[in-house]
């Protein structure tokens, strides 16, 4: 099911829009003629998307919000109402994460986190599906990450949000297969953005990763939005990261399999 046409009153509603991947969906969207909702923290980088966006001659709309916030989150379903805006495209692309044990966390850091990670895109989704059904038009991204594969030490609160995520993603996808809903996961694998440092990695860190999964958000935006088109399920951009997404998925097949026959036993 393709993409909602663009509309004078339509938008995609873009969460985490003022860099990075979002940004760069953001730009992919603006370039297909769709009008845009920006939502972030960060108002100084929201307005310099913004002003990028313009060369688009799309509507573009901007909305300072902390989504760590339900307060917030509620801010920014009011001023889409208050503005007329319907919502046929939901991205929710905001994300964070650090680099700590579970053991040594910051505890308030986390749960902030997960409310980020997780709470918001559920509440996101609920907020904005039920016109979509109405109307039985509709696309929703939510971006998870090959981390939703596989437990990830460092990072396990990050992890088990994107597997959160993923999860949530297919089920509401199945709920709405009689409608032309379409709901699909993002799951990049490492990008070519700022996100890893402010997540606590050092440029020691960052560079043991292979260079061949490494992709650029324009690119990861690009391959998620022709995803949306075709109303897929699952987008994972690249190939290393496909097959790293795979090997994960056998590891824990097999030690399933394991488990399983040790019961037997």
């Amino acid at each position: 099911m393709p993409l909602p046409s663009p509309s004078p009153h339509g938008t995609a509603v873009i969460t985490g829009a003022s860099s990075g991947i979002g940004a760069a969906l953001a730009r992919a969207l603006a370039s297909r003629g769709h009008g845009t909702t920006l939502v972030a923290r960060d108002k100084a980088r929201l307005r310099h998307v913004a002003e990028e966006l313009q060369e688009y001659g799309a509507r573009v709309d901007t909305i300072e919000a902390d989504l760590t916030s339900r307060a917030d989150r509620r801010y920014v379903e009011a001023e889409i109402k208050r503005a007329g805006l319907v919502v046929d495209i939901l991205v929710n692309g905001a994300g964070a994460a650090t680099r700590t044990s579970i053991p040594e966390c910051d505890l308030d850091t986390e749960l902030a986190h997960m409310e980020l990670n997780v709470v918001s895109v559920v509440d996101l989704c609920r907020s904005f599906v039920g016109d979509m059904m109405v109307r039985n038009s509709g696309a929703i991204l939510n971006v998870a990450s090959t981390a939703a594969f596989k437990p990830l030490p460092g990072q396990g609160t990050y992890a088990a949000a994107k597997a959160f995520v993923l999860s949530f993603t297919r089920t509401l996808r199945l709920e709405l297969q009689e409608s032309s809903v379409t709901v699909t996961a993002l799951c990049p694998g490492p990008v070519s953005t700022d996100f890893a440092r402010r997540a606590g990695f050092s440029d020691e860190e960052i560079a043991t990763i292979p260079s061949l999964m490494w992709e650029i958000a324009d690119d990861v935006a690009a391959v998620a939005v022709d995803a949306m088109e075709r109303g897929a399920e699952l987008c994972i951009p690249g190939r290393a990261n496909v097959a790293d997404a795979t090997m994960a998925l056998l590891k824990a097949k097999q030690q399933a399999s394991r488990a399983v026959s040790r019961r037997c036993r």
